[in-house]
């Protein structure tokens, strides 16, 4: 039954059964399996709810192999809060006894404090001695695949070629000033420092200043997702306290999956009057970086994307083709969970990167953060149409949102020998903006 005080029942009845949601789901796509699809999760939740089924065998397994990407609430006519629900699910379906103290110690490995730092530092280590690149080639099933998800978080070279020559990016023309508080996180803050001090200088260049949220901790969507939901809800008061007392005007994620769960903290404290309402306030100001890098008039630099899927900035001086080829995959916590769906395409337009979106652009690429090392099978049955695209088209950088995708991708791409290095969207722009101040400052002495 579902926990006091949470009006689990009355969500699940919000499904009408339409069935809209199962084309969108990647699980059903490859699988053909009612069970394995939004509403027939849903099916088996409001029959665990109302008592006529219960927890282990059916309703384990396939609550268990669900990504979580969510693609079926922007298909929803309904508005059924499905990645909710599959939460409060998985509190019913996370494992005890030594499978849950295993579960416990890797989530305190990836997100506790001093834990975390050291081993944090250890993966920077591997990854920068090339060991884990040599891991990812040589080391079989999931322990290959661990190593080239480390392998991949290595900053990409080739950065600075990505913008069109004689198409540089101007000076970012909107600077609105206020103040900005940034979500350091976890895997971010141990694996991917260099995207946040991307973040940070594009930020400065739009006139905004950084406010210390000290205090934070991890958002939390790790332990959501692996049924911890209470673990989960501490770490968003604590959270909440931080943000409140930075006294920033907006706080920015630069992690899509982290930047879902700060927005789903309203959901995950509704029952609890203390904190629902503060919850709502941070979430009101949370932002994804890119929205904060796209023109603030995005007509003037609106991505056109047509069938094919291929995606260009506006023209501004004809140049030659681009140096670098770089494809655009939306992380399904940026497009699906938060709605946000042109702004990393229009922050690359702006500052001149001319970017392809795959033609699966919109759908989910398997890595769902540890379901790929829990359902390798599956994750890379999901992953394979967007993997022989990313061949297809000769890509040199692979731009994505979120450090998941991005790691279980380019650990895809790797084991697969390809070359395609996965990006963060936020350092092309900072690549191509800082391309601009350097050749302004040489040849008009402008700074």
């Amino acid at each position: 039954m579902p926990d006091a005080g949470e009006a689990w029942l009355e969500d699940l009845l919000a499904c009408v059964h339409c069935g809209f949601c199962l084309p969108a789901c990647p699980t059903y796509d490859v699988r053909a399996d009612e069970n394995d699809s939004p509403r027939g999760r849903i099916h088996l939740m409001r029959a665990l709810a109302e008592g006529r089924l219960e927890t282990g065998g059916a309703f384990d397994l396939h609550i268990g192999r669900c990504l979580g990407c969510r693609a079926c609430e922007t298909a929803c006519p309904a508005g059924v809060p499905y990645g909710s629900l599959l939460e409060r699910a998985r509190t019913r379906t996370a494992p005890g006894g030594a499978k849950g103290a295993g579960l416990d110690l890797m989530l305190a490995l990836l997100t506790r404090g001093r834990l975390a730092r050291l081993v944090y530092a250890a993966g920077r280590l591997l990854r920068g001695s090339r060991i884990a690149d040599v891991g990812a080639r040589v080391l079989p099933g999931r322990a290959g695949l661990a190593a080239g998800m480390l392998a991949a978080t290595r900053p990409a070279r080739a950065l600075p070629g990505a913008a069109r020559p004689g198409e540089r990016s101007p000076a970012p023309a909107d600077r609105p000033g206020g103040t900005f508080a940034l979500l350091e996180g976890c895997v971010m803050r141990g694996l991917y420092g260099h995207v946040h001090a991307a973040s940070r200088r594009s930020l400065r260049r739009r006139g905004l200043a950084e406010r210390a949220a000290r205090g934070q901790a991890c958002c939390g969507a790790l332990h959501a997702h692996a049924g911890r939901l209470e673990a989960a809800r501490a770490l968003a008061r604590r959270n909440i306290e931080a943000f409140e007392r930075s006294g920033a005007d907006v706080v920015v994620a630069d992690a899509a999956g982290c930047g879902a769960a700060l927005r789903d903290y309203p959901h995950w404290l509704r029952d609890d009057p203390a904190w629902s309402g503060r919850a709502g306030a941070l979430a009101a100001r949370v932002r994804d970086v890119s929205e904060l890098l796209a023109p603030a008039e995005p007509g003037a630099t609106r991505v056109a994307t047509d069938r094919a899927g291929t995606s260009e900035a506006p023209s501004r001086g004809g140049a030659a083709g681009p140096a670098v080829r770089v494809a655009y995959d939306a992380p399904c916590h940026l497009l699906h969970a938060q709605g946000i769906r042109h702004a990393p395409l229009e922050a690359l337009a702006g500052a001149g990167v001319r970017v392809e979106p795959l033609p699966s652009w919109e759908r989910c690429c398997g890595g769902a953060g540890l379901y790929n090392l829990l359902e390798p099978e599956l994750s890379a049955e999901v992953a394979r149409p967007k993997l022989e695209e990313i061949a297809a088209g000769r890509f040199d950088l692979l731009a994505t949102g979120n450090p998941g995708c991005a790691m279980f991708l380019g650990a895809c791409l790797r084991r697969a020998g390809l070359e395609t290095a996965p990006v963060h969207p936020v350092e092309l722009v900072d690549a191509a903006e800082r391309d601009a101040d350097t050749e302004r400052e040489r040849t008009t002495g402008w700074s």
